[in-house]
């Protein structure tokens, strides 16, 4: 896909200066260089599948996500590349400790400030949907709502760049945490409103939100690349959830509703 000249990227982590839309980068970290190949990509994953799990906590990561690989499977999931995706990425490592023997369970669990890390079969498939029609690698994404970095993660091998934004401060430095560890150099980390997207990073491959509203914000749309496509929940007429794919094109955008979901709230501003 076509984009253009690009403007100079900012580095990790970045936060959103209140009500300019202007980020300003943390000077003491070097910006990393973008689009390592799928190679390096996997052996970063594998240095981060070394670090000894937490004190007390006896499962078998690799173990059980090759279990978990195996389940999304035959629940259905068909994109080997977000299957190898989802088996790479340590969840338990996104949860309390005293949660990680849930962590690969297909269920959503509690992250703090009254939000959850989605299920593993949800996570899965949104980015099948995400990449549906498409081969290779996405080419840049926005994610509304980083949470606690888990899917920011997944799509750090599924993408060449990857702008994660939350509004709760809680979380945005939560996932920061998370995350530093692996180092990801094609992962940005955003502090700011989810629902004004991120201009400074458009146009956008793909777009992905883990909360919903009674529309897809105009931003979203006007961010998504011509070609791109949108996945996120969207409240319906009957007032409960369902997720949403818009595909872009030249001749307009196309909407189509598919199952219900349960996702938190969309909201406006930042806490």
């Amino acid at each position: 896909m076509s984009e253009g000249p690009r403007a100079k990227r900012p580095g990790f982590p970045v936060k959103l200066a209140a009500n300019s839309g202007v980020p300003s980068a943390n000077k003491s970290i070097n910006p990393a260089r973008i689009g390592q190949t799928n190679a390096a990509q996997a052996r970063n994953a594998q240095i981060g599948l070394q670090k000894p799990l937490p004190s007390g906590v006896g499962l078998d990561s690799q173990t059980v996500r090759s279990r978990m690989v195996d389940k999304l499977a035959k629940q259905g999931l068909q994109d080997a590349e977000v299957l190898a995706a989802m088996g790479l990425v340590e969840r338990h490592r996104f949860v309390d400790t005293a949660l990680a023997n849930q962590a690969y369970e297909d269920t959503s669990l509690p992250i703090g400030l009254g939000q959850t890390i989605s299920k593993p079969n949800v996570v899965a498939r949104m980015l099948e949907l995400l990449r549906e029609g498409r081969s290779g690698r996405l080419g840049r994404v926005l994610e509304v709502g980083t949470g606690c970095g888990y899917q920011a993660a997944v799509l750090s091998h599924l993408a060449v760049e990857v702008y994660s934004i939350e509004r709760l401060r809680g979380l945005h430095e939560k996932a920061r945490e998370n995350l530093r560890y692996f180092r990801l150099p094609n992962v940005h980390l955003l502090f700011g409103d989810g629902m004004e997207g991120f201009a400074k990073g458009a146009p956008y491959a793909a777009i992905i939100a883990a909360a919903g509203g009674e529309a897809i914000p105009q931003a979203w749309i006007e961010q998504l690349a011509v070609g791109g496509r949108l996945v996120a929940p969207m409240q319906t007429a009957k007032g409960q959830q369902a997720l949403v794919v818009i595909d872009k094109s030249a001749q307009g955008v196309r909407q189509t509703v598919l199952e219900a979901v349960h996702f938190v709230p969309l909201k406006s501003g930042t806490d």
